[in-house]
């Protein structure tokens, strides 16, 4: 099996976080090769990000509109990336403890989306991006990763992570500060990327928010994306003999209650404080 053979078997076995990392990471080895091409022939700007970046303008993005996602896979500096796939691979990875992997390619998504939206409404209705309006992009992965992380955040807020010399810090915790992070960034050199992480975090927010408290009713179109489908139980004849599926229905419902009383241990306690039993339990249900 030679290299590109290798890869292309990985990319296919990996996890939904593992692919969004390998995808943003070709494409930002792409970004770096048309840099170079670019300057050979005195190009003033890179073409990709001239195409597939989020222009500020409302009506330079109409003339592309696909940008309102692409810009959610381009970035063109090596910290920007290493630091928003750093954050994509640990905070994904819990999320789908939780959530499935087709769930989170949906908070990457409508994260980026929304993280968009804030970002062009933003330049064009305060005064203060004025002038910046025509020469101002977006791009980076940070609007669909602040998603993943307030959404988990929500849903599991007292879940704890061990920091060396700290101690164990609650999830909301660095949701609240990443946050406030971005808020105080604001009047900075970077405001457009600001606003955009704050745009997926409220996205995030108020999905999970409104999920888990039906009168709020926000985002009820887009619950149909995140919604798992629930086969029918059927009663299935054999020579003539009818076979009940009562007993896979009751084995069903004690499996999601020690589902469930294994996840509240998690979301109290964290996943270490797990028995080895639990552990393995919480496996196979994954794998079904």
């Amino acid at each position: 099996m030679n290299i590109l053979d290798n890869l292309k078997y990985r990319f296919k076995n990996a996890g939904i976080v593992e692919k969004l990392i390998y995808i943003n990471l070709v494409i930002f080895i792409l970004v770096l090769f048309v840099n170079s091409f670019g300057k050979l022939f005195q190009l003033d700007t890179n073409l990709m990000v001239d195409w597939f970046a989020l222009p500020a303008n409302f009506d330079e993005f109409l003339s592309k509109p696909w940008t309102i996602i692409t810009y959610g896979f381009l970035h063109a500096e090596f910290i920007h990336i290493l630091f928003n796939l750093i954050i994509l691979f640990f905070v994904g990875n819990l999320f789908v403890d939780y959530f499935t992997q087709k769930q989170l390619l949906n908070f990457y998504l409508l994260g980026t989306f929304f993280g968009g939206i804030i970002f062009i409404a933003s330049y064009n209705f305060f005064p203060v991006f004025s002038k910046d309006i025509d020469v101002n992009v977006l791009l980076g992965a940070s609007a669909g990763t602040s998603a993943i992380l307030i959404g988990i955040a929500t849903y599991i807020p007292n879940y704890s992570f061990k920091v060396r010399l700290i101690g164990y810090i609650k999830l909301w915790y660095i949701a609240v500060f990443f946050v406030i992070l971005d808020i105080i960034q604001i009047s900075g050199n970077n405001a457009g990327g600001h606003l955009a992480h704050i745009g997926g975090a409220i996205f995030g927010f108020l999905y999970v928010s409104s999920a888990s408290n039906k009168e709020l009713g926000i985002f009820k179109s887009f619950r149909s994306l995140f919604k798992k489908k629930e086969r029918p139980l059927k009663t299935v004849y054999k020579s003539g003999k009818k076979t009940s599926t009562s007993r896979f229905s009751s084995n069903k419902t004690n499996n999601q209650r020690e589902i469930d009383t294994i996840l509240d241990k998690i979301s109290k306690s964290g996943y270490d404080t797990l028995t080895k039993e639990e552990k393995e339990f919480l496996f196979k249900q994954g794998k079904k």
